[in-house]
């Protein structure tokens, strides 16, 4: 028999996000950082001819966020994100970009809490956060290697060392490969005395083969002799040194305590790192993008908006719009001033989500304000999503890659969003603020009998504060702190 078959369409309803190019734009500009934002701004003026820097308004700015149409600009902002791409698009589509032109300002400062770097402590944040050009080490290296009265053969040989060390400082390479690589092989001999003139430059101990070297170049310079203990601790016993084993040092060398103790003062300020004081690719220096001022009881946030210029369409192109011509150039204009003006909104949004956000996280995080980051509460992303009315993304977006200045020194966003450990009678206490007591407890030990991870647990467990002992250890990693056995010292 058969079946009776049939199509049946049904038709529903749905809404969901489909990703507009304005939309990732928008995106793009909340999580981008200060200066990433700066490039961006710097190439759209580049690119889009509607686009240009507004010389001539100087605002004043109020210190609330500003509205739009009566919508808060965190509402706004999430509405635009929930909406499907045919509403979001059709929302830009239809703006009457002439009357746009002539009666909206296309400055991105408005009235957002505004820092214009005139507070004197906003200028002392600004020169502490100044990008200066670091000397790097083949840098100052071949500086001295020029002044050197080395042969111009050996200068060579010189230059090839020094292009060979890595970050540290150190040549990883052995004599006869630098040899090959300078094409002296087999005379290493060259090698070896232009290794010798250059382990001789600043900084000291560069160029060295390994810790040992770097350490007895170091107390060669410093004239201490070769059969000093100093140099007999570096040169034989360097693994016991470090293992803290002073005891076997004492009876393997026929010293005392006290002249082990007086012999690991003078390796303790030797540099084991002579590269790490000079700059690397990696350095990078911030700028606060918001700051928060103690003013009277309250705390005040206002955004650091030196280096963004004020942005608004072009008086040119907007006469123009007004004007016959092609049906060509008036959708070429209506295009970029599309996009100039999306910009434009797009920083605006981004500097009043920066705004609330910091706002909120000063409201959760007042102790820390008044007492530093052993008052410094747990707090996670949803805590200030919904005090704001804002997705979590969001919030997280706008933390990314952010600094803020206050009374306590200057951190990124993320820094007060941190988890959280048992306290007393049931509380909660951050885990930074857990952190910092480790720090105090390890910088108040007696540094001949440094306390275990174990011992430190149990001292915050008598602060009504659940920790095992392992956290103890992770944290104390996390902050660059030796584990009890290699922090020993004897006097």
């Amino acid at each position: 028999m058969a079946q009776d078959a049939r199509i049946v369409l049904q038709q529903r309803l749905s809404q969901q996000l489909v990703m507009t190019p304005q939309l990732r734009q928008a995106i793009k500009i909340l999580q981008v950082s200060r200066a990433e934002l700066e490039t961006l701004v710097d190439q759209e003026l580049t690119e889009n001819p509607l686009l240009e820097e507004n010389l001539d308004e100087k605002l004043d700015a109020a210190s609330e966020v500003p509205t739009v149409d009566g919508q808060n600009g965190a509402e706004e902002w999430q509405a635009d994100a929930d909406k499907p791409e045919s509403e979001a698009a059709t929302s830009v589509g239809e703006i009457d970009w002439k009357e746009y032109a002539e009666n909206y300002s296309n400055d991105i400062h408005g009235s957002i809490g505004h820092s214009g770097g005139g507070d004197e402590e906003d200028r002392r944040a600004a020169l502490e956060n100044v990008l200066v050009k670091r000397t790097f080490l083949p840098d100052h290296l071949m500086w001295q290697l020029r002044l050197s009265d080395l042969s111009d053969r050996e200068k060579e040989v010189g230059a090839l060392i020094i292009g060979s060390l890595d970050k540290d400082g150190y040549l990883p390479l052995q004599l006869e490969e630098v040899a090959f690589l300078a094409d002296t092989w087999p005379d290493v001999a060259i090698v070896e005395r232009v290794l010798g003139r250059i382990q001789e430059f600043d900084p000291p101990g560069v160029a060295a083969r390994g810790l040992a070297d770097c350490l007895l170049i170091q107390l060669r310079q410093l004239g201490v002799a070769d059969d000093a203990l100093p140099v007999r601790i570096v040169r034989d016993y360097l693994p016991m040194l470090e293992s803290r084993r002073f005891d076997r040092l004492a009876r393997e060398l026929g010293a005392t305590i006290e002249q082990i103790a007086e012999a690991t003062k003078v390796i303790s300020v030797l540099e084991p790192k002579p590269g790490r004081d000079f700059g690397d690719s990696d350095t990078r220096y911030v700028t606060p993008d918001v700051h928060v001022h103690k003013v009277g009881d309250e705390y005040v946030v206002t955004l650091n908006e030196e280096g963004l210029p004020r942005l608004r369409v072009s008086h040119f192109y907007r006469r123009m719009l007004g004007e016959n011509g092609s049906p060509e150039a008036r959708g070429y204009i209506q295009e970029k001033m599309r996009a100039a003006a999306w910009l434009i909104k797009s920083i605006h949004q981004r500097q009043r989500t920066l705004y609330m956000v910091t706002s909120s996280i000063v409201k959760f995080q007042r102790d820390f304000l008044e007492g530093g980051v052993a008052f410094l509460r747990p707090l996670v992303l949803k805590d200030v999503a919904n005090d704001i009315g804002m997705h979590e993304s969001t919030v997280s977006r706008a933390t990314a890659g952010k600094y803020v200045h206050t009374p306590q020194g200057t951190f990124e966003l993320k820094y007060f969003f941190t988890s959280s450990l048992r306290g007393g009678q049931g509380s909660e206490v951050s885990a930074e603020s857990v952190k910092e007591k480790i720090r105090i407890i390890i910088a108040k030990e007696d540094a001949r009998k440094p306390l275990s991870d174990q011992y430190i647990a149990e001292l915050l467990g008598k602060e009504e504060i659940d920790i095992a002992r392992r956290t103890v250890a992770k944290y104390r990693e996390l902050m660059g702190i030796l584990p009890s056995s290699k922090r020993k010292q004897v006097y």
